[in-house]
């Protein structure tokens, strides 16, 4: 697939997906823009031909020089190339764009909202977590009863500087004897939380399965600010975002399962 095929399958799948979180998106020469001022922008993914893998960058102040980006790659599969593109959009929309989302809406309805004593300063907006693979109920089961975030705080916090956002992605699984971990902080690995991540007791069995997971961080005092000037829907502050209580990363995982069936 040629380049430009390659730009319109993706754009053509973020709008769709876009669309399932209840955002109009229209594909307009090289970006995709949303309401207000939030677009998103698509770049080649850099290494092997790509055919999987998608770079999505949701902006949050088109056309302002010094706009926060927050970059994200995402891979898919299936049996063509449209398949696994489209499949790495629904991977990215469901993990991350619903995130940037919830930043601007802000009612807690796409990504839950939380405070961490282990995180001071920053608040943490997070959204599902995509659990893929054989037995994946015990790693779902596994990230519903722990607090990942906070355990990784230790290792984060040299990372965290300015007024963010800070995109923080998590990725973990595999099988025993064989598994993978990995943090990305701004699409950099960070090696200290891919290790404390590793170290953490989620469970690994005999055959694969993966777990995938993106948490957008932004200071406290800015958080409402940015929503606000991205145009969307005012937000409600965001120290006490939804009175509803957290669904968890699993149960908004199915949820997000089925709006796509």
């Amino acid at each position: 697939m040629r380049p430009q095929e390659r730009l319109a399958v993706i754009q053509r799948c973020v709008v769709r997906e876009m669309a399932r979180l209840g955002q109009e998106f229209t594909a307009d020469g090289e970006v995709v823009r949303g309401p207000g001022t939030t677009a998103v922008a698509v770049r080649e993914h850099p290494g092997d031909d790509g055919s999987g893998h998608v770079d999505l960058g949701f902006v949050l102040h088109l056309g302002r020089a010094d706009a926060p980006v927050v970059w994200d790659c995402a891979a898919g599969l299936g049996k063509t190339e449209e398949e696994k593109l489209a499949n790495a959009v629904k991977m990215w929309a469901t993990t991350t764009a619903s995130v940037l989302v919830e930043l601007a809406d802000g009612r807690g309805v796409h990504a839950d909202h939380a405070d961490h004593a282990e995180l001071p300063g920053w608040h943490a907006v997070q959204g599902p977590a995509a659990v893929f693979g054989f037995g994946n109920e015990h790693l779902a089961g596994w990230l519903a009863e722990h607090r990942v975030l906070p355990a990784l705080a230790p290792a984060l916090r040299p990372q965290l500087a300015g007024p963010g956002p800070v995109g923080v992605k998590l990725f973990l699984g595999g099988k025993a004897d064989d598994d993978v971990a990995e943090v990305r902080v701004n699409g950099e690995v960070s090696e200290a939380a891919s290790a404390a991540l590793r170290a953490m007791d989620w469970p690994r069995g005999e055959r694969l399965c993966w777990a995938r997971l993106f948490v957008l961080l932004t200071a406290e005092r800015a958080a409402a600010g940015q929503a606000a000037s991205a145009g969307a829907v005012a937000p409600a502050p965001m120290r006490a975002p939804a009175p509803a209580r957290p669904r968890g990363l699993f149960a908004r995982w199915r949820e997000a399962r089925r709006a796509g069936r």
